[in-house]
């Protein structure tokens, strides 16, 4: 007698449960199924291209910012004035 894996042991319930079932399953249960499957790789789908589209619009706006902002630059002094003829 060899001892069952949790997986097989599961398996054998559920097909226990699938044979001795006294409740009887819709018929359109795979169409709702399949419906509602569909739905939900909808919306993730949106969500994702929703995401990107974001992603995308903050990459161009730091770029326009970048460009005219010019972060990289050394801004002059406002304090002092220049020294000029020593």
């Amino acid at each position: 007698m060899s001892a069952a894996s949790p997986f097989e042991r599961r398996e054998e319930s559920v097909r226990r449960l699938l044979e001795e079932r006294s409740v009887p399953l819709p018929p359109d249960l795979h169409t709702r199924a399949v419906r509602r499957g569909e739905r939900l790789l909808r919306r993730r789908r949106t969500a994702r291209t929703l995401l990107w589209l974001a992603l995308l619009a903050a990459v161009l706006a730091f770029s326009l910012w970048a460009c005219s902002a010019r972060p990289w630059v050394e801004r002059p002094s406002d304090t002092t004035p220049p020294v000029t003829g020593l």
